[in-house]
């Protein structure tokens, strides 16, 4: 259960830039790549958000620093109303949410309401040598017209899930995280996602009518 049910509340008690600070870079695209969860909240997806999105896609972080306990800064998908975040969702054509989850098998649980992109997406990691699938569990699925990730123009997103596990090999040390650390994983996940985004943004011109 989240401490706070929407960033209004989160803000009156958590200090900007000691307890979370916010990133986000803009380009000329039309694909963000998000990580509402990021920092110390789900480790791993910040740095894997802002490798995919380079110079190349919209770029968004929302960071826990804390020392600990950054997990009460956790605001769930489908209310996750940071204003940096909902306008950046809402200038894409298209949004990738990059999330933390607990398993400890290596997995990621592709969901979202762009079943094309999805498809796409699953395709070239399973290519990759990662295991992917679909969750039964609701929050993991991505389909709510509310999560963050389905709030870009044309109303459909993506949502990764990663496990704890995977994100553990893609950093080359116990639960440290480093970008100092990072693996042939990360960079494997990292560069087979850029690949077919800009792949999409190039070959298939995403807009609204098509993804």
């Amino acid at each position: 259960m989240d401490k706070y049910k929407k960033f209004s509340e989160l803000k009156k008690h958590e200090e900007k830039g000691k307890d979370y600070i916010i990133q986000y870079r803009y380009v000329d695209s039309e694909i963000a790549v998000m990580a509402p969860h990021g920092g110390g909240i789900e480790p791993g997806t910040t740095d894997l958000a802002d490798e995919i999105a380079g110079k190349d896609f919209l770029f968004y972080s929302f960071s826990g620093i804390k020392s600990r306990g950054n997990s009460v800064l956790h605001l769930s998908s489908t209310s996750f109303d940071e204003p940096a975040a909902l306008e950046m969702a809402g200038k894409a054509v298209t949004a990738i949410t990059l999330h933390g989850c607990r398993d400890r098998d290596d997995i990621i649980y592709a969901g979202g309401k762009n079943l094309e992109l999805r498809h796409a997406i699953s395709e070239r990691l399973a290519g990759a040598g990662f295991n992917i699938k679909t969750s039964q569990e609701t929050r993991l699925r991505g389909k709510c017209d509310h999560n963050i990730c389905n709030r870009c123009r044309c109303g459909k997103g993506i949502q990764l899930e990663i496990s704890m596990g995977l994100r553990q090999k893609m950093f080359d040390c116990n639960n440290c995280f480093s970008a100092a650390k990072r693996t042939e994983a990360f960079y494997k996940f990292v560069s087979t996602i850029r690949e077919l985004l800009l792949s999409a943004h190039k070959q298939y011109h995403i807009s609204p009518g098509r993804m």
